[in-house]
């Protein structure tokens, strides 16, 4: 008589089952979340308060002038060493700008919304950067720059 030779899977069927089941409800429920929007968080962004178009222009001194876009007016100057917070997100809007081919000459957009809310944005690139979630401080670095020196409250 042969020898009856028998195999074993080397994983039980059903907690391999239970896990693909899992996956699966996981993936499902995510994936109504993200259709019928539960759980998402929306910005309301409903009318401008104040807004302001500025150029970002470097200086032979290490300094960036901050323009008024429609005047030409300098509204500001971040010199080295003060305003390292607009200096920096300055500068990664700018780099983004760059990247995507967007022209240096183009103004961003600084703007006080109705709820309070502060943004700075790029129309070149879609970027809008909500600042109050950098703290007061960095957000009324930026809010100077509007119209009325921009009082938050």
């Amino acid at each position: 008589m042969p020898n009856a030779v028998t195999q074993t899977s080397p994983l039980p069927a059903t907690p391999l089952i239970f896990a693909v089941a899992l996956i699966c409800a996981a993936l499902a429920v995510a994936w109504g979340a993200r259709i019928s929007g539960v759980g998402t968080t929306q910005l309301d962004y409903t009318r401008p308060a104040a807004a302001r178009d500025l150029l970002f222009e470097d200086a032979a001194t290490g300094s960036v002038v901050v323009k008024d876009a429609t005047s030409r007016q300098q509204i500001g100057e971040i010199v080295p060493g003060k305003d390292g917070f607009v200096r920096a997100v300055m500068r990664n809007l700018a780099r983004d700008r760059l990247i995507s081919g967007g022209a240096k000459t183009t103004p961003f957009t600084l703007t006080r919304w109705d709820n309070g809310r502060l943004t700075i944005s790029d129309p070149t690139t879609g970027q809008r950067l909500e600042l109050v979630g950098f703290g007061f401080s960095n957000e009324q670095a930026f809010a100077k720059f509007l119209p009325q020196g921009g009082k938050l409250q």
